[in-house]
């Protein structure tokens, strides 16, 4: 008797929470068809290149600035979509997911040659950062500290850094531009919320994440039926960025020996130098 008092009891409830979950599930076409794109994409592998045919290369390092009309690809949605995510969404889905590696900057704050492999413990610190405010105590009226997660989120993201090999390749007689490294950035707040400068938060080695690039797609802003994805849009460079770092012997950024305007130029004459070498390697 009490087995089936307790069973009339819980029916209705389990039917309740079936009920709730069938909520969740969608039953109408959001759309004028049904899209049928393989959702998993093979990436596409880079030609073999061997460094008997490498005639000459230039290391680089550029800065995508998210502020920019022709980058808002890789900056929106905000929220994430059902059919759309942001580069930081899709490079934080990566991470939770074991997909992709992160490297930290080592103890100068400026290393990019993926020596310092991020652990879980170490990637949690930095996705979402311990934000430390005051507010008076309620009994005594003195400022008490107060510590809460204050996760990174895509609007906090300010920019993305490339680290670029450029190759002439005298096999093929054709000039690569190889992607090495990523790096998302922040600006960096001091505690009273005053902005001091951008900061690196962690650099990504970009072959490992041309997987997971290649299977989430980015909105094309001139045809929206032809959706591409985040590596073709980095392998076909639909992006602006200006240059921030040369190789040079010093191992300095532009902005150790230049400023304001100065700098600017400085970044134009190293992109007009790369256009350059390529167009006189040709006669019409």
């Amino acid at each position: 008797m009490k087995k089936s008092l307790l069973f009339a009891f819980l029916l209705p409830m389990l039917f309740c929470a079936t009920l709730d979950g069938a909520a969740q599930v969608q039953t109408v076409l959001d759309g004028a068809y049904v899209p049928e794109h393989n959702p998993t994409r093979r990436v596409i592998p880079y030609p073999h290149l061997r460094q008997a045919d490498v005639m000459w290369r230039k290391r680089i390092w550029e800065v995508i600035d998210l502020r920019q009309k022709m980058n808002h690809s890789l900056y929106f949605p905000l929220d994430p979509l059902e059919d759309r995510l942001s580069l930081w969404n899709v490079i934080r889905k990566g991470l939770s997911e074991g997909a992709i590696t992160a490297y930290g900057l080592g103890p100068t704050q400026d290393d990019d040659e993926f020596r310092w492999r991020m652990e879980p413990g170490e990637m949690d610190s930095v996705l979402k950062p311990i934000k430390t405010s005051y507010r008076p105590n309620l009994d005594t009226g003195e400022p008490e500290e107060v510590k809460v997660e204050d996760p990174v989120e895509t609007d906090d993201i300010v920019a993305y850094k490339l680290k670029e090999d450029w190759i002439f390749d005298k096999q093929r007689s054709e000039r690569y531009v190889r992607i090495i490294g990523l790096a998302p950035i922040v600006l960096s707040v001091t505690e009273t919320g005053e902005v001091k400068g951008k900061k690196e938060l962690f650099w990504l080695y970009f072959p490992e994440c041309r997987y997971l690039f290649a299977n989430h797609d980015v909105f094309n802003l001139h045809n929206d039926a032809q959706r591409m994805t985040f590596d073709d849009l980095f392998q076909k460079r639909m992006f602006t960025a200006y240059v921030v770092k040369e190789e040079n012997v010093y191992n300095r950024p532009i902005e150790a020996y230049a400023r304001g305007i100065d700098a600017l130029l400085e970044s134009e004459r190293i992109k007009n130098d790369l256009f350059v070498l390529e167009h006189d390697l040709w006669h019409y």
